[in-house]
């Protein structure tokens, strides 16, 4: 990948403003259960992570009114919706496609770093093992979520596809669609 960092879709106002009226604990049930599902099936995540497993992680989506706080303890994982940005021990923002962007492989981290589209603060090693950790695993969480969609995967695998093409942003690494079979088993 180049050292530069390529222009990050923005999700608009106008799209997040629904979030700010939303309840907080499904969605973060709902992000608990997908974040649980993927340490069951990537337990290297949480070895790769060492002697930061333990750390409370801010996942700080700049485009979006809230802020997830991720507990990736190994038998406990955990993630917390919070409004503002909660008190963590390390804090990784940035656009949501900038995130997302990193986890798929779509972007390269320390041209987002250095281009200032992506900020972290406090234990620094703590985010360079969290993304150290992400990038062994290579995780596709479109198609983690499709795999929990159960029955319904066949018609949420093209919905990501068309929302992945339309809006710019990586829902899925790039080898895992169309098809959406790679990885998804």
């Amino acid at each position: 990948m180049s050292g530069h960092a390529p222009e990050i879709p923005v999700f608009p106002r106008l799209l997040t403003q629904p979030l700010r009226l939303l309840p907080l604990q499904p969605m973060a049930a709902a992000l608990t259960l997908v974040a649980r599902r993927l340490i069951q099936r990537h337990p290297s995540l949480i070895a790769r992570l060492g002697g930061h497993a333990a750390a409370r992680f801010a996942i700080d989506p700049t485009d979006l009114p809230l802020t997830l706080l991720l507990y990736p303890h190994p038998t406990h994982t955990r993630i917390e919706l919070h409004r503002g940005v909660p008190e963590s021990d390390a804090r990784i923002a940035g656009p949501l496609a900038a995130l997302l962007g990193l986890v798929h492989g779509a972007y390269d981290g320390d041209a987002l770093f250095f281009s200032r589209d992506l900020v972290i603060a406090g234990d620094t090693s703590a985010a360079l093992a969290l993304r150290n950790a992400i990038d062994d695993a290579e995780l596709d969480l479109g198609g983690e979520i499709a795999v929990l969609a159960g029955p319904f995967r066949p018609v949420l695998l093209p919905l990501i596809e068309a929302a992945q093409r339309i809006t710019g942003v990586a829902l899925t690494r790039a080898d895992a669609l169309p098809g959406g079979e790679e990885g998804l088993a």
